[in-house]
């Protein structure tokens, strides 16, 4: 399959090449030509962009995708309220087939916000590897072992199962967080690690509290710090959220190459507090950015989260020139795509995949056009994503799914499965 995308604005994310005007083709799953002229060829599609902007998709580098089940059910509650009175309880009621059709839903979402790509952290990710496959999305699933679910032989039974299944599914192995695993587990995670040799990410220092009763259990050590303690940082790998990092945290980070990633959204919205992201980058830390899941942030919206962390940092610093809106959407797509071992998907550029989105430039909050970067960031809008490519096949156009599936029965399945959890 030979697909010319024609007579676009081209915003390829690399550091040393600026918006451009040109053509790109796309054979089967991967980018064959960027440039300014495509050659002269047989094309099994055309499609004109009408002057419209080609960028690298967004890349979800936290979420928890099947927690769709729970938007809007336990809001305007801290933290430990929301996860231990509402959420694990509704979460104890759930089948494993539940999340093939919640996932779904997600899965929906991310297409209308341009994300080509997810970090999905739950459990049973056999049925969000079916739901990715089935929608022809591209998904990273993560382990989550606490004390109360999963364990490491299970982790370690799907990191063998599910990668090289297919080029649009992989596992990374996780832990949820510090305080919802005990020192043993985290021991037989750290050597299942270092066996196959894989990054490990978790929840770390998302509020003040995790990291103050943290110390007082590991003999002054933060999550950070216990986390290298473990061994758990010696293959990468990265945390969610990192709010409350010291100049420390950072320098562990720094020196095992892992990743920070970002959630503006949820945690303002569960009053967590602002990660230092300006710090991160200026140590040279890659930076990510995820939404959360539809439970804690709601909306699953890239846009959304790229405007937070740049005016968060503005007033978190006391500088309007804080965090320039370029960091924000190179974290959303290069820094995301980096964290998630996503290496062919980084760029418009040959040989990459074809997981690419078309801007709508012709919305009244994208015109006149002056630097069209920054207004991704500050005036950009989920309703600018005119298309949705994963792996060289559109699955979002002009407001239409391609997904292989009606979307009324996907939202039936989801509210049914809703009504009977809540009812249980």
């Amino acid at each position: 399959m030979k697909t010319l995308l024609k007579n676009a604005k081209i915003l390829s994310m690399m550091d040393d090449k600026p918006i451009y005007e040109g053509d790109l083709v796309i054979t089967d799953d991967k980018i064959t030509y960027a440039g300014q002229k495509a050659p002269k060829a047989s094309y099994d599609k055309v499609i004109d962009c009408g002057g419209n902007l080609l960028m690298p998709g967004f890349k979800n580098a936290h979420t928890h995708s099947a927690m769709s089940f729970v938007r809007s059910y336990a809001d305007d509650l801290a933290l430990h309220d929301w996860l231990f009175d509402k959420i694990f309880p509704l979460e104890a009621k759930l089948q494993a087939e539940d999340q093939y059709y919640l996932s779904k839903v997600s899965i929906l979402e991310y297409l209308t916000s341009g994300m080509t790509a997810c970090f999905d952290m739950y459990y049973n990710p056999e049925e969000m590897m079916k739901a990715s496959l089935d929608m022809g999305f591209r998904s990273v699933l993560l382990g989550t072992v606490t004390k109360y679910r999963e364990s490491v032989p299970e982790l370690v039974s799907h990191y063998k199962n599910i990668n090289g299944k297919s080029p649009l599914v992989s596992y990374r192995l996780g832990y949820h967080a510090e305080y919802t695993a005990s020192e043993e587990i985290l021991k037989a995670l750290s050597k299942a690690a270092h066996d196959v040799k894989c990054p490990i990410f978790t929840h770390i220092c998302e509020t003040e509290n995790e990291v103050k009763e943290c110390k007082e259990r590991h003999h002054g050590l933060d999550p950070v710090e216990y986390m290298e303690s473990l061994g758990l940082l010696d293959f990468g790998g990265g945390g969610f959220h990192c709010v409350h990092f010291s100049d420390k945290d950072i320098e562990i980070f720094k020196k095992h190459g892992a990743s920070a990633i970002t959630c503006p959204g949820s945690n303002s919205k569960l009053a967590s507090g602002i990660a230092p992201l300006t710090k991160f980058v200026s140590s040279g830390l890659n930076l990510g950015m995820g939404t959360d899941g539809p439970a804690s942030d709601n909306g699953l919206d890239m846009f959304y989260e790229m405007h937070l962390a740049c005016v968060l940092q503005k007033l978190l610093n006391k500088d309007p020139a804080a965090f320039d809106a370029s960091l924000a959407l190179k974290a959303a797509t290069v820094g995301s795509a980096k964290a998630m071992g996503l290496n062919d998907c980084l760029y418009l550029e040959v040989g990459q995949q074809a997981d690419i989105v078309m801007i709508d430039l012709k919305r009244p909050n994208m015109q006149p056009i002056n630097n069209i970067s920054k207004n991704l960031v500050y005036s950009g809008a989920k309703d600018d994503v005119k298309m949705t490519m994963v792996a060289g096949k559109i699955l979002y156009m002009d407001g239409l799914f391609y997904v292989n599936e009606d979307v009324e029965s996907i939202y039936k399945h989801a509210q049914e499965i809703t009504e009977r959890i809540k009812a249980a």
